[in-house]
């Protein structure tokens, strides 16, 4: 399920410029409920109770406290909504920006309470979509020509918030499970006795359930490109794309060689979609996008995420000072 229809058709999220990608069964307001069910357990936030008017208004201000892209926007709205839908959010900035540090770029306001209830949980969600989004973008500036893509890589329950993250960033999604592309891999080789009777065999399937959709097979040789373009040449394939994987080759002195992976482009010539995998870094993408293939795809924009630092203040001169005195603002 789309968020667009997980959320309140009453609410109108003006920040929503990045669509998400669509989900046949994901729940948005869902997970939403769940990080909101898990912070509060069975007696809510004590210290609001204990500490906070219930009554009593106030004005959060978002502070980035590191230079990032910050993504998380719209979601944040989600969240502010389901905990109180009278709370007032207004943006300064929208999902995709590039925000430095110290720039107030948001704001919430209404109860104090529910505003305080709300905060750890959208500061969760923003600061991992921005880490995500921030490092996306860097590595899609990079790799241009060739497109940007996550992997499956991603925190269990989160797929589409991660992947979303990314679009955010500037980057591609590929598949978003195991049910929207058929991905051909060494272990699905090898179980069905080599890789012309693994794509055979996607081939059958296809045609019995009377499906289409993409089809992308994994190569890790020279010889393994060649034998699929002989196949695929002689018979009619549903075969779309082929993975290069491991085809750049870390060299002693911490660059790579790419002229394995040049080669296998030269191979396929444009007859399909290519897509390089493995030892992809922030110093090797660049290089990698230079040799024609289509795609590179990272499971580091997910797995190995590092979260831009964002905080929700309401005294916001104070946490400048203090930002200032740590150097975080």
């Amino acid at each position: 399920m789309s968020v667009a229809q997980t959320i309140n058709p009453g609410v109108s999220f003006r920040s929503m410029v990045v669509k998400p990608p669509s989900h046949p069964t994901y729940d948005i307001k869902g997970v939403i409920k769940l990080a909101l069910a898990e912070d509060a357990g069975d007696r809510g936030d004590v210290t609001c109770l204990a500490t906070i008017p219930f009554e009593m208004e106030v004005e959060a201000h978002f502070l980035a406290k590191e230079d990032g892209i910050v993504a998380g926007i719209s979601l944040a709205e989600m969240i502010f909504h389901e905990v109180d839908p009278s709370l007032k959010v207004e943006w300064s900035q929208k999902d995709g920006d590039y925000v430095q540090k110290g720039l107030q770029f948001g704001k919430v306001s209404g109860q104090a309470h529910n505003i305080v209830v709300a905060e750890r949980v959208v500061l969760n969600f923003m600061q991992r979509m921005s880490g995500i989004a921030t490092l996306t973008k860097t590595m899609a500036d990079a790799a241009c020509p060739a497109c940007i893509l996550e992997t499956r890589k991603t925190a269990p329950g989160l797929r589409l918030v991660d992947k979303w993250a990314v679009l955010i960033g500037g980057g591609r999604n590929h598949r978003m499970g195991l049910f929207d592309m058929v991905m051909i891999k060494d272990n699905h080789i090898s179980i069905a006795g080599g890789i012309i009777n693994a794509i055979k065999s996607v081939d059958q399937y296809l045609e019995q359930q009377n499906l289409q959709m993409e089809v992308e097979v994994e190569t890790r040789t020279l010889e393994e490109v060649d034998e699929v373009l002989r196949y695929t040449s002689q018979t009619k394939s549903s075969l779309t794309r082929i993975m290069l994987d491991n085809m750049v080759i870390p060299l002693p002195n911490g660059d790579v060689d790419v002229s394995m992976l040049k080669d296998a482009v030269e191979m396929i010539n444009g007859r399909f979609e290519t897509e390089a995998s493995g030892n992809v870094t922030l110093e090797t993408v660049h290089k990698i996008g230079q040799t024609g293939v289509t795609y590179i795809s990272s499971g580091a924009l997910t797995h190995s995420v590092k979260a831009l630092d964002i905080s929700l203040k309401i005294d916001t001169e104070l946490a400048l000072q203090v930002g200032r005195r740590t150097k975080r603002a």
